[in-house]
């Protein structure tokens, strides 16, 4: 039996157990569990939170902390009595609400003897690969030092137009960073429901085998909560990214993290489906932003979607937007269907001159330099 066939057979415990053994582990705490209705921080949430991590952190494990709230507690101390919608005033709240929830976060695992440090992250980071290198770089580092990386989305800085929006997918992303064992979802709920748990009949589902299987015949709704920019979608979509990543991952209330980081049957646990690939192909995935699209003709789009096959110019109809070689490219076939993303290896001003052209007429026609894959098959990923 293949690593990849004994994945798609585990069972709820082996996933718990697994989560309860990872040696780094990435846990997601959103805005409404760790704030009052007020919108000030809530002292005995983000403690208790604290405190399991601690404990976790203590026992050998390495523990990333992907924590909201910045916004959430600065709203409240400038005099607003809701999360604000403006832009320009949410950064200004997050610009004092981070100092403020990073000064609580240092003193309660200071307790502990833990020491913290803070990474504001942009969706920029992620999206070009030397800042994700140095992101990873530097989790790396802390985590070797036995430092708690305490991640949030740069909510001061980021601009409307590109940012994560919430932290869910940020906390996926980070997971593979890291290269993490587990990643853990702490929300206000204690787990995912067949339909939103104030429905009747709702019922909580303790496992889920395959989330990408399931997303449909689930119900989800967004954030009630008022202080929180996320809901149940963004976090079955972390779980989906961490499930096809090789990541076992855990759905559950804050209350519950410590439990649940020991493996105790508490929220949704969700099996991986895939063994986990390598980093590269992991940012192409999930991270990378494609700046235009290649268009392939039936016989390539079939090749592409085999799995093996590089991208050919003599397969592309057209090439489309403004891209640098290196950069991500979504690859369509003639329907205007996406079947990969991948790193093109020409800029965009080139790829036209090289359109249905094979190898050996590149190569007498524009020279050496220009006989290659318009991207490999090693810098594609089917989606």
């Amino acid at each position: 039996m293949s690593r990849e066939q004994r994945i798609r057979t585990v069972d709820e415990h082996s996933v718990r157990a697994a989560v309860a053994a990872a040696r780094t582990v990435v846990v997601k705490v959103g805005s409404s569990s760790l704030t009052l209705p007020s919108g000030h921080l809530d002292p005995e949430k983000l403690e208790a939170l604290v405190g399991a991590i601690a404990q976790v952190r203590l026992l050998g494990g390495r523990v990333v902390l992907v924590s909201s709230g910045a916004i959430a507690a600065g709203f409240g101390p400038l005099g607003f009595e809701s999360r604000p919608t403006d832009i320009a005033v949410q950064q200004a709240c997050a610009s004092v609400g981070q100092g403020l929830l990073m000064m609580k976060y240092e003193t309660a695992f200071a307790r502990y003897g833990v020491k913290v440090g803070q990474l504001l992250i942009t969706a920029e980071d992620t999206i070009r690969s030397q800042q994700y290198r140095s992101a990873r770089r530097t989790m790396e580092t802390m985590l070797d030092l036995g430092i708690v990386p305490i991640v949030n989305e740069n909510d001061a800085l980021a601009s409307n137009e590109i940012r994560f929006g919430d932290n869910d997918r940020l906390s996926a992303l980070v997971a593979n960073m890291v290269r993490a064992d587990a990643l853990v979802l702490l929300t206000d709920v204690d787990g995912l429901y067949t339909a939103p748990p104030s429905e009747p009949g709702a019922q909580r589902v303790s496992y889920v085998e395959n989330v990408a299987d399931m997303i449909d015949s689930i119900k989800v709704g967004g954030s009630d909560s008022g202080v929180g920019t996320g809901g149940m979608v963004t976090k079955l979509e972390a779980a989906r990214m961490a499930s096809v990543s090789g990541i076992p991952a855990i759905l559950t209330s804050a209350p519950t993290a410590g439990p649940a980081l020991m493996g105790d049957p508490v929220g949704t646990a969700f099996a991986p489906v895939r063994r986990r690939g390598n980093s590269k192909r992991l940012w192409i995935k999930f991270a990378s932003y494609p700046k235009g699209t290649l268009i392939a003709d039936a016989g390539a789009a079939k090749a592409v979607r085999g799995g093996r096959a590089s991208l050919l110019s003599a397969g592309v109809l057209e090439a489309r937007g403004e891209f640098s070689a290196g950069d991500a490219v979504w690859i369509d076939n003639e329907a205007g269907e996406h079947l990969a993303r991948g790193l093109v290896a020409f800029d965009s001003e080139e790829v036209p001159h090289m359109l249905g052209r094979t190898t050996s007429q590149l190569h007498r026609l524009l020279g050496e330099e220009y006989a290659h894959p318009l991207v490999h098959r090693d810098n594609l990923v089917l989606v």
